[in-house]
């Protein structure tokens, strides 16, 4: 037999195709999700291009100094953003940041409550674990081929493959910090009749709260680090620069922008990291 699977090999990749051809015919449902996504993309932005530059930052250092009663982390916030906001990067900046909040709010919403039913349910955890590894094993640069083939080229597909890469954390996290929520104080919210919604909702997510902050904190810094191959299929913002540093040259300009996501992806993090303490407190 000529087309033996033995000695042809396996046609995954064929079969693979004629899968997406297949799902040509649900246009309207991947249209529904390209309009979910530009809405709340495009609602971010307008959210951060209404206020100027200097009172966003300090809507974003008063706060973290109110909570955190130290000036460190505020004044590098205030440094950081000065200093991107001259150097000419803060639309771009915006934009990034638009894309990566919208990226890790789609993963939240659907992130944490998959945790939650991974965490309730064995067989849903034993099933969602090779997906998930799948996910974040696969090269990055792989999830952009579906994104634009379904999504075209811009913002939209940037997130849809920001999504899948950056996922991952917020469900491990969500199932870790629930399965770690100590027997005995189960047991004893067993013991006063509570039903399985109560014991979610009032013992166990928030003992969660902390770990699955952290979840959080790493879905956006995964969401970050693909600003720059998100560019390369028309996304706007930071990672553009980038790109087109590397591609014709440009030391200085890409030593810029790469500066401006690293103060960006440093704010976002000790921001998400301070959350996940404060909760602790509580």
């Amino acid at each position: 037999m000529e087309n033996n699977w033995l000695t042809a090999g396996i046609p995954l990749g064929d079969w693979l195709e004629h899968f997406v051809d297949w799902l040509k015919q649900f246009k309207f449902f991947f249209d529904g999700i390209d309009w979910i996504i530009s809405t709340v993309a495009n609602s971010f932005e307008s959210l951060l291009f209404l206020f100027p530059e200097w009172l966003l930052i300090l809507l974003l250092a008063v706060p973290v100094f109110w909570k955190r009663k130290k000036w460190g982390l505020p004044i590098f916030i205030i440094i950081g953003l000065s200093l991107i906001w001259n150097l000419g990067y803060w639309d771009n900046m915006v934009y990034t940041l638009s894309l990566v909040l919208t990226a890790a709010l789609i993963s939240v919403v659907i992130g944490i409550p998959l945790g939650i039913l991974a965490a309730r349910k064995t067989w849903i955890k034993e099933m969602l674990t090779p997906v998930l590894d799948f996910m974040q094993t696969m090269p990055a640069f792989v999830y952009l081929i579906p994104a634009v083939f379904f999504f075209g080229i811009g913002t939209v597909p940037g997130v849809v493959a920001s999504v899948i890469f950056s996922m991952p954390p917020v469900i491990r996290l969500t199932i870790l910090g629930i399965q770690q929520v100590p027997v005995d104080i189960i047991e004893a919210a067993d013991a006063f009749g509570s039903t399985s919604n109560q014991k979610l909702f009032k013992v166990q997510l928030p003992l969660a709260k902390r770990t699955i902050m952290a979840g959080i904190n790493q879905t956006i810094m995964l969401a970050l680090s693909m600003v720059v191959i998100a560019s390369m299929i028309g996304a706007r913002g930071l990672g553009r620069d980038v790109y087109q540093a590397v591609t014709q040259n440009q030391m200085g300009k890409g030593f810029e922008a790469g500066l401006c996501i690293v103060i960006l992806a440093i704010v976002l993090d000790r921001i998400t990291q301070l959350m996940g303490n404060k909760q602790k407190q509580t």
